[in-house]
């Protein structure tokens, strides 16, 4: 309750204040609307470096991610758009790659690989878009960033009611392995992740059950932006054990988002809550630790410290944030309070130019069993 009312007491300060904003864009949104040509390919991309130094360790340097952004507008109907992702260097993934058709300026109809409209960084993730050298930590255990699945659906607006409304069939989530004979071998979500190994990103995906996702988006207000968003349905499993009990569980998901800009002044603020079915039996015949609810969510507040006069842009910004894997449990397996974790992290983003930025952050972590890490950041981030 109390983080509800966290999340309600943001969202009504920014109504109250709200005077102006800018609608933000993220990677998808902004091809499909700036590709202006009739015919035509338009790229892009972005990157992060960071630095990270958790007390106690040797500092990590590491090319966290280069993205190359491709869009091709075959007509003023259709387009086709995609992110090949390069993480650490040596990983490759395609993180979108969907099809759009537009019925007309309100109705669009997609198919492919599209991301999950769970929350605020699920789908604006590009590091010029958020504050932090790491995205927000509960949204890499809850929702979990970056979640993306094969699906069909349709995306839109109306001017009109001042909403952007999303709605799409997906697979979703794997939940357990086979042996080959009939037998369930390992179980690939659970502990401190939750559902996180679980995201199939569209590679040779199962999919025995379907799954629907759905985001209102409200920017009738001067200066703020509301959402709202759910995600129902099951996990998959491979065809030879998936009527073993246990081999998936249900999945239903809600998510609260709040963002506000006013001159200076910017804040944000997000609650997601999962309730998951079927765990004891998960949990028995994979041995895994699967909490029966995850839960969390954050509140952030940041001020330019420069002028509006200037095209540059000095960020200081403070955030809260609560998450816990195992908010319930089922049958006999006892909460870890490890899984209960709190972090404040507080700092800075200097945007040096439109699509450039250099950060700084300290993190204070700690959670219920009384466990506390602190963690020096330091990151660029390029997005074009």
């Amino acid at each position: 309750m109390k983080q509800f009312t966290l999340l309600l007491a943001l969202s009504f300060s920014s109504i109250m204040m709200a005077q102006n904003t800018t609608l933000q864009q993220n990677t998808a949104q902004r091809i499909l609307s700036g590709n202006i040509n009739t015919k035509g390919v338009t790229v892009g991309g972005y990157g992060e470096i960071t630095y990270n130094r958790p007390t106690g360790k040797n500092a990590e340097l590491d090319i966290q991610r280069l993205v190359l952004l491709f869009g091709y507008k075959f007509d003023e109907r259709t387009q086709f758009i995609t992110e090949i992702e390069f993480e650490h260097v040596k990983e490759v993934y395609v993180e979108q790659a969907f099809l759009q058709y537009s019925l007309n300026d309100n109705v669009n109809l997609r198919a492919g690989l599209m991301l999950v409209p769970m929350g605020i960084v699920n789908e604006y993730h590009e590091p010029t878009t958020f504050n932090g050298v790491e995205r927000p930590s509960m949204d890499g255990a809850i929702v979990p960033t970056t979640w993306r699945e094969i699906g069909v659906g349709v995306s839109g607006k109306s001017d009109e009611a001042s909403l952007r409304y999303q709605a799409y069939i997906f697979n979703g989530f794997q939940s357990t392995l086979s042996d080959g004979n009939g037998n369930i071998s390992s179980g690939k979500i659970g502990g401190s992740k939750g559902l996180r190994g679980g995201r199939q990103k569209g590679a040779k995906s199962n999919f025995n059950n379907v799954n629907f996702a759905a985001k209102l988006d409200y920017y009738g207000l001067p200066g703020l932006r509301l959402g709202l968003s759910g995600y129902f349905g099951r996990t998959q499993s491979p065809v030879d054990v998936q009527n073993v009990d246990g081999a998936d569980i249900g999945i239903t998901m809600f998510g609260l988002d709040a963002r506000y800009a006013k001159k200076r002044f910017s804040a944000r603020g997000q609650f997601v809550h999962g309730t998951l079915s079927d765990t004891q039996a998960y949990n028995t015949v994979t041995g895994m630790d699967l909490g029966s609810a995850l839960q969390g969510y954050y509140v952030e507040a940041a001020y330019n410290l420069l002028s509006l006069e200037k095209k540059q842009q000095l960020i200081s910004f403070l955030r809260y944030e609560d998450y816990d894997t195992h908010a319930s449990t089922a049958g006999n397996l006892t909460k870890n309070n490890q899984y209960d974790r709190q972090e404040w992290t507080l700092g800075l983003s200097y945007k040096i130019a439109n699509g450039a930025v250099v950060k700084a952050d300290y993190q204070f972590k700690n959670n219920a069993a009384n466990m506390e890490i602190k963690q020096l950041n330091f990151g660029i981030g390029v997005w074009f």
